[in-house]
């Protein structure tokens, strides 16, 4: 782990990461009468399903998807804190089978608090992983706010013909995750100095890795849709997944990937007020199972540059792990599939 900032990032924020999101029973009051202005035919993604993104066609075999995401950081370095905002927010346009074009900044910074050199070095992480996506970052906004944020506006370009939008899924469908989750558990013992070394290094790892899988993954004949897991957890994405193409789905909970401390830490009390915040926001379209509060903790534990999530045909589904595989992405699973029904999302225990 690198020496600490003299000033704790995590310390002067009420949350972390994708963890800072509004509640999702609050967003969907604020924005249940969104998108009811100018309608264009153009417009191919809008808000009516909470996609990652925005799709504008221009052409025949060119759309322009765009997104934003910025947060309160989720650890103490700058450095690292700048990396996974990046990373989180360039994801949006990876899951929608998109390729980044370019980015702009958005950074809103106590600049009485925090010095010149520190927030320099929170906006060179941004930019290492924007130049490792090929990315260059042409420009941006910035403010002098109470607390610490830092993201990306991300533009990306797709054939209008191979967008993956969340509400595409069909019954029969395999659904496949690309990472581990546990991120926010990790955080929350990060923000509490409770966090080892390994872990922390592992932390980073997930966070910072690009989910460049995308753009081939919507190349595969038989997805059907694509999300990144974030702020709402798990359950919270896949709800969206179902609700927008009117599925139920099923977890098989033994074969959802997580990171290796995470079980550890949930059984020592480190959760995030987010985790508890979402089920309160969709647990009633939730049913446990024979799992309990060690499953429910983690199957709404807020990611942040989480892993992609895949719906696709069954006999797709080994193929979409390759994609995977070929990118890194060692511990992608298959974790449950989708059935005909009302939206709603039951875990197993076998």
């Amino acid at each position: 782990m690198n020496a600490p900032d003299p000033v704790r990032l995590t310390s002067l924020a009420h949350g972390g990461g994708c963890g800072c999101k509004i509640a999702p029973g609050v967003l969907e009051q604020i924005i249940a009468k969104s998108g009811s202005g100018i309608l264009r035919k153009e417009l191919l993604v809008g808000v009516e399903t909470r996609d990652d993104a925005a799709v504008y066609q221009i052409n025949d075999s060119q759309a322009i998807v765009a997104t934003t995401d910025f947060f309160t950081p989720i650890v103490d370095d700058p450095f690292e804190f700048g990396a996974i905002a990046a990373a989180n927010a360039l994801s949006d346009v990876y899951a929608m089978g998109a390729t980044p074009l370019f980015a702009l900044a958005v950074l809103g910074m106590p600049i009485d608090t925090l010095p010149a050199g520190t927030i320099r070095r929170i906006v060179e992480g941004g930019e290492s992983i924007c130049t490792r996506a090929g990315v260059p970052v042409a420009g941006g906004h910035s403010i002098d706010s109470a607390e610490p944020i830092y993201g990306l506006v991300a533009v990306g370009l797709v054939h209008p013909k191979r967008v993956k939008r969340n509400a595409d899924a069909c019954p029969g469908d395999k659904l496949v995750l690309g990472k581990p989750l546990g991120v926010g558990v990790y955080s929350a013992a990060l923000k509490r100095q409770a966090l080892d070394a390994e872990s922390y290094a592992d932390l980073i790892a997930n966070a910072t890795q690009l989910n460049t899988p995308g753009p081939r993954l919507a190349q595969v004949e038989g997805v059907h849709a694509l999300t990144d897991v974030t702020g709402f957890g798990l359950l919270g994405h896949l709800l969206e997944v179902c609700r927008g193409s009117k599925v139920a789905a099923t977890i098989d909970w033994n074969c959802v990937p997580l990171l290796p401390a995470a079980r550890e830490l949930v059984q020592r009390g480190f959760k995030t007020g987010a985790s508890a915040r979402n089920w309160s926001g969709y647990g009633a379209s939730v049913d446990l199972g024979a799992c309990g509060a060690l499953e429910q903790a983690l199957l709404t534990d807020p990611q942040t540059s989480g892993g992609l999530l895949v719906s696709c045909a069954a006999e797709a589904a080994q193929q979409v792990l390759a994609v995977f595989r070929a990118d890194g992405f060692e511990r992608a699973a298959v974790i449950g599939e989708l059935l005909a029904g009302a939206p709603a999302v039951r875990i197993t225990h076998a």
